[in-house]
């Protein structure tokens, strides 16, 4: 069907093959109704588990999320975020990410680790002469060690060649060989991955 301002006309297919792609189409149509209709319909099993668990010592359920948390708390937590674009509004974003996760399991008293990666054009919030954010930086990492900030050296050095000069870190970054790679081996050892 189709709808032209208020009126409503109906397409006809031109010729046998679109009759027949419509006929297909219709019959698939009525079988996911018909099952649609099925399922909706059918009476569910849970009266009759309900009674059986009546009869049974109810303990309080522990919400997914606390019985989660209480196994892994004796490990620390390990989150890594990336950057990679030269975003200002981007790398707030992860700072912010950062300090939330960071405040959260602190507040629970638990550890938690978290790696900031940037590479490519990301590697602008590292940099001393062009870093958006090195303020904000500099104040995170004093009032938070668990954050760390990785610098790609791959990128450093792309950028230094196109630039003809050395690339000035801020002294919070740490340079590792490939920001990539960094990511990779931290996934390859059970952190978390971000982008945000």
């Amino acid at each position: 069907m189709a709808t032209d301002g208020s009126r409503t006309t109906q397409l006809k297919p031109s010729n046998d093959y679109e009759r027949y792609v419509m006929m297909r189409i219709g019959n698939i149509v009525r079988v996911a109704a018909a099952a649609l209709s099925l399922y909706v319909m059918a009476p569910s099993s849970a009266p009759a588990q309900q009674k059986k668990q009546t009869t049974a010592v109810k303990k309080p359920a522990m919400p997914a999320q606390v019985s989660k948390r209480t196994a892994s708390a004796k490990q620390a937590h390990r989150l890594i975020l990336q950057v990679n674009t030269n975003e200002p509004a981007m790398m707030n974003l992860a700072l912010n990410n950062a300090t939330n996760v960071a405040q959260y399991y602190k507040d629970l008293g638990e550890d938690v680790w978290i790696d900031i990666v940037t590479f490519g054009p990301g590697l602008h919030m590292l940099r001393d002469d062009t870093s958006p954010v090195k303020a904000r930086i500099k104040s995170i990492s004093e009032s938070n060690p668990s954050i760390s900030f990785a610098a790609c050296g791959n990128t450093r050095e792309n950028m230094s060649r196109v630039e003809s000069k050395e690339i000035p870190l801020i002294s919070e970054a740490k340079v590792v060989k490939s920001g990539v790679v960094r990511v990779m081996e931290l996934q390859e050892e059970g952190w978390t991955y971000v982008k945000p």
